[in-house]
C-alpha cells in the first residue's frame, strides 16, 4: 500500500465546552504545579453547531505536572438540550498540556496566552444511552483547549 491510497484526515467542529473549575488541590505535591493535583468542575456550558447544553457541577480534572508538561484526566457530566428534554452524557477527557519557558513566564505574569502559544490537546470518550446522542459514542473526538481564569475552554472536533 502506498501513501497515495491513504485518506486525508478531516475534522468537523461539533461544539465548544466551557468548564468552570475550582483552584487545584495538591494531592501530596510539595512544589506548586508539580506532581498530582485535582480541580473540581463546577459547571459550564456546551455550545455549537451539533450540540447545546450544560456542563454539570460534577467530577473534575486530575492532573500530573512534570516541568512544563501536564498529563490530564477529566471526568464529568454534561446535559444535552434535546427536543424531548435534557439527556445526560458522561465525558471522559484525557490530554496533554505543555509549553515553553517564555510562554510560561507570560502566563505567570498574567498575560493572555492563545491556543497557538501552547500545546493543549485532548481526546474524548462520550458515554450515553440516549438514541439521539449515539453519534457521540460512535466516533473519535479530539479537543483544542485553552484556559482562562477559572475556566477551561475546549473546541470539540470529530475525526471524520
Amino acid at each position: 500500500m502506498t501513501t497515495e491510497n491513504l485518506m486525508e484526515p478531516s475534522l468537523e467542529h461539533c461544539f465548544e465546552l466551557r468548564c468552570r473549575v475550582d483552584d487545584p488541590v495538591p494531592l501530596g505535591a510539595r512544589t506548586p504545579g508539580e506532581g498530582r493535583h485535582f480541580a473540581r468542575i463546577t459547571g459550564g456550558a456546551v455550545t455549537g453547531p451539533r450540540l447545546e447544553g450544560t456542563v454539570l457541577a460534577s467530577g473534575g480534572d486530575w492532573w500530573v505536572g512534570r516541568g512544563l508538561t501536564v498529563s490530564l484526566d477529566a471526568r464529568y457530566v454534561i446535559m444535552a438540550d434535546l427536543p424531548d428534554g435534557p439527556a445526560g452524557v458522561e465525558v471522559v477527557n484525557r490530554g496533554i498540556w505543555r509549553t515553553d519557558e517564555a510562554t510560561f513566564a507570560r502566563m505567570l505574569a498574567g498575560e493572555r496566552v492563545e491556543e497557538t502559544d501552547l500545546y493543549y490537546r485532548t481526546a474524548f470518550e462520550f458515554r450515553t444511552d440516549h438514541p439521539d446522542l449515539q453519534w457521540l459514542t460512535e466516533s473519535q473526538f479530539v479537543g483544542y483547549a485553552r484556559a482562562e481564569p477559572g475556566v477551561v475552554i475546549i473546541r470539540v472536533l470529530r475525526l471524520v
